[in-house]
């Protein structure tokens, strides 16, 4: 019996000989700069390892604890780490923190009282903050609490409005978030220069601000974070780039000790704090999450790449572009009808290693202000650093897509969305 070749296997999974050429092409091109995410992965790898070492991880950090979870050594020693890793003075890493925007609010709502103001000086925040902050209303909203929101909007160049911006800054304004990713935005993700740019001016205005990033989907794409460059907290989720795909929940908040400890006595009870919390066996997963963390987000940003490639030859607009450098694993791939988006997210679901013959379809998702489909056949539901895509069913009709556990699901994922797109007639190969 003849050994079948890689191409073999991807004709029988229904990826046509014309799109996968097309693909090689495409990556054969690539080569060197892949090269330069190896090097930062591998950077990123030591960085993690030498924050396990340095913190004397241990086999009793992987056991874990029930009830009020008092004396958890392994949960103190994970936030131990996550602080070494993020040059921070403390850190709160807990699967209580139920996503990403769970611990945004909690940052938000632990640091601001009534009669502060939040400020944004990006632009308008990913959409499921709107209802945190109150710019939609919902109940237990900042707005609700008397905490009222200012926003100055980027350039049309996607730079800072540094004059807007100072004149925004007031005597009730206390924190500053700053969105490094798009979110469903077109605008330009932002690197880590940019960020500690951004923060240098604000604590030139007012060195008592509190500068909070939002750091969701950046972890380990460059070799610095933001909290290398002045950011006094950096909040994430771990069912995205730190959790390495292993971590089934969880949220992280690094920073200064004072803003991390408002938001540990906010998560749980004022008197209690980081003191309670059981880590409920799942230490392990968050430890050897974080492990794999930088080399599978390398991966997710190669498919990201290639897909900005792929898509922009073909004459779509794609953002970042082909050759942009990147600051985030998201890819933005704008179709010019629906058909073409569902399309796409048809083409990941039936990638995917989990749910491979569901077909995603539009819906009503909390949070949202419209229909949005979502595309994940993941091991961990929800998680957006697993092969995933989604995007809100409204003009200019933009498929976000990110992830991939490895490289090679990554490259498989994305060639089955552009075989998805070119059977609906929505691309048409050169």
């Amino acid at each position: 019996m003849n050994e079948e070749t890689i191409m073999d296997y991807y004709l029988q999974m229904g990826i046509s000989r014309e799109v996968f050429l097309y693909g090689e092409a495409v990556l054969a091109e690539l080569e060197e700069r892949f090269a330069g995410i190896d090097e930062t992965a591998e950077y990123n790898q030591l960085k993690v390892l030498r924050a396990m070492q340095e913190n004397r991880v241990s086999e009793a950090c992987l056991l874990g604890t029930t009830g009020y979870g008092y004396n958890d050594i392994g949960r103190d020693t994970l936030e131990a780490v996550y602080a070494s890793v993020f040059h921070t003075e403390d850190a709160l890493v807990r699967p209580q923190i139920t996503c990403g925007t769970h611990a945004l609010a909690l940052a938000l709502i632990s640091n601001l009282r009534p009669g502060d103001e939040l400020l944004s000086p990006v632009g308008k925040p990913y959409d499921t903050l709107e209802e945190v902050i109150g710019i939609r209303d919902s109940i237990g909203s900042l707005k609700e609490y008397g905490i009222t929101y200012r926003q100055v909007d980027l350039l049309p160049d996607g730079g800072f409005d540094y004059e807007s911006i100072r004149q925004a800054v007031n005597e009730k304004t206390k924190l500053v978030t700053i969105q490094r990713s798009k979110g469903y935005q077109t605008r330009p993700t932002l690197s880590v220069d940019a960020i500690g740019e951004l923060i240098a001016f604000l604590k030139g205005i007012r060195p008592d601000l509190i500068c909070m990033v939002d750091n969701c989907y950046g972890e380990f794409v460059e070799r610095r974070e933001p909290t290398d460059l002045g950011a006094d907290l950096c909040v994430g989720s771990l069912i995205k780039n730190p959790g390495g795909g292993l971590a089934p929940i969880g949220g992280y908040i690094a920073g200064r000790q004072k803003y991390v400890e408002n938001a540990a006595y906010r998560l749980t009870s004022p008197g209690l704090g980081k003191e309670v919390g059981a880590s409920l066996g799942i230490l392990p997963q968050f430890y050897q999450g974080l492990f794999l963390a930088p080399s599978v987000t390398a991966g997710a940003l190669k498919g990201a790449i290639l897909a900005a490639n792929l898509f922009e030859r073909l004459g779509l607009s794609v953002i970042p572009d082909g050759k942009e450098s990147r600051h985030d694993i998201i890819q933005a791939v704008t179709f010019r009808a629906p058909e073409g988006l569902i399309a796409f997210c048809e083409g990941i679901q039936a990638a995917a290693p989990v749910d491979s013959f569901v077909r995603p379809e539009p819906w009503d998702m909390p949070g949202y202000d419209s229909r949005v489909i979502m595309a994940a056949g993941a091991f961990v539901s929800g998680s957006s650093i697993e092969l995933s895509a989604d995007g809100p069913l409204k003009p200019p009709y933009t498929a976000y897509f990110q992830g991939g556990l490895t490289w090679p699901h990554a490259k498989f994922g994305i060639l089955k969305a552009l075989q998805h797109c070119v059977d609906a007639k929505a691309v048409h190969l050169p």
